[in-house]
């Protein structure tokens, strides 16, 4: 047995099955996922995560994850409101926008949002 196999299983140059399989599968899988929505979910658990390990303890801290869970909501059910997205938005900047911490985290979370398009124009009056 070659090095080459002793090490992979396998003998040189045959193909990774396992790993081909995998990459099929998320290739089917995401194939007509639209990628504003997929854009979303990530910014949401990057928020999520760094929220959960930011070790201050923030006043309101729960309002920040409740709102992040109803955004992960959003995403996973399809193309989601603009306009709950921006209020979820308002919410969380309201929450924990003066966490400098979180601010790469929060404005990759905007720039997501944005993606679903420009908030409606305002009215005169």
């Amino acid at each position: 047995m070659s090095d080459d196999r002793a090490e992979t299983g396998r003998s040189p140059g045959a193909p990774a099955r396992e790993g081909a399989a995998v990459a099929a599968r998320v290739r089917v899988i995401g194939a007509d996922e639209d990628p504003r929505t997929i854009e979303l979910r990530r910014a949401v658990a990057r928020l999520y995560r760094e929220l959960a390990a930011h070790p201050a303890d923030l006043p309101d801290r729960a309002v920040a994850e409740e709102e992040l869970t109803a955004l992960g909501v959003m995403a996973a059910a399809g193309a989601p409101e603009p306009a709950a997205l921006r209020h979820s938005l308002l919410l969380l900047v309201g929450a924990i926008g003066s966490v400098s911490a979180l601010a790469l985290a929060l404005d990759l979370l905007r720039r997501a949002i944005d993606l679903f398009g420009d908030p409606p124009p305002r009215g005169r009056g």
